[in-house]
């Protein structure tokens, strides 16, 4: 009988299990796709789920209740202002999993988790501009004199 075993373990201590989580949350959030593997993401979804609906609610108590389980102010704030937005006519079901093959090294299967309706721009959040190279070249040659 399996009486009392609420979520999956991942063969992890409970402290690792949810930093583990609170990383993949903040990740989720920021750019609202990531690859993992499939028990992970379906260790995750739920909780994504309970974040968004948590930040249509429009009070200081679930502002507070999201820094407590998030520990970042900036995936807070898009919870708040931009997610809650997207989703206010939606009931539920605020993210997807798409199995997406095996892992090359150990052949675990791997899914794409990420937000039904997402921004497509928001993948490339930490993506540097490239600078041309004679710009680059110009600002290395020191004076001489």
């Amino acid at each position: 009988m399996r009486h009392g075993f609420a979520n999956k373990k991942l063969n992890r201590t409970s402290e690792h299990r949810k930093a583990l989580l609170k990383n993949m949350l903040n990740s989720l959030i920021k750019y609202e796709q990531i690859t993992t593997t499939l028990p992970k993401a379906k260790f995750l979804k739920p909780q994504a789920d309970k974040i968004i609906t948590l930040g249509k609610k429009e009070t200081l108590q679930t502002t507070k209740l999201l820094m407590k389980k998030l520990q970042n102010i900036q995936s807070t704030n898009k919870v708040k202002k931009t997610l809650s937005k997207r989703y206010e006519k939606r009931k539920g079901g605020y993210t997807r999993i798409v199995k997406a093959g095996f892992r090359y090294g150990d052949n675990s299967p791997m899914a794409v988790i990420e937000f039904v309706d997402r921004d497509k721009e928001a993948k490339k959040v930490d993506v540097k501009k490239k600078v041309d190279n004679k710009d680059q070249k110009e600002e290395k040659k020191l004076p001489t004199g």
